[in-house]
């Protein structure tokens, strides 16, 4: 799987207390999500590496 479909690793994916389950926060178009849920292989325009160092980074 490469970086841009590995969901679990996007910052964008998030969990839903309301659903209790992991979403993605990014609202995808139709076409998006049909190209995301019949592909094997999609690369997300929206993926973002999680980076939980980011802010300790900007401090230093």
């Amino acid at each position: 799987m490469s970086a841009g479909t590995d969901c679990e690793m996007c910052s964008n994916y998030v969990y839903d207390e309301d659903y209790e389950y992991y979403v993605c926060e990014m609202d995808l178009d139709e076409d998006e999500m049909y190209r995301f849920l019949s592909s094997s292989v999609y690369s997300c325009p929206y993926f973002r590496a999680e980076d939980e160092y980011r802010i300790v980074r900007k401090q230093m």
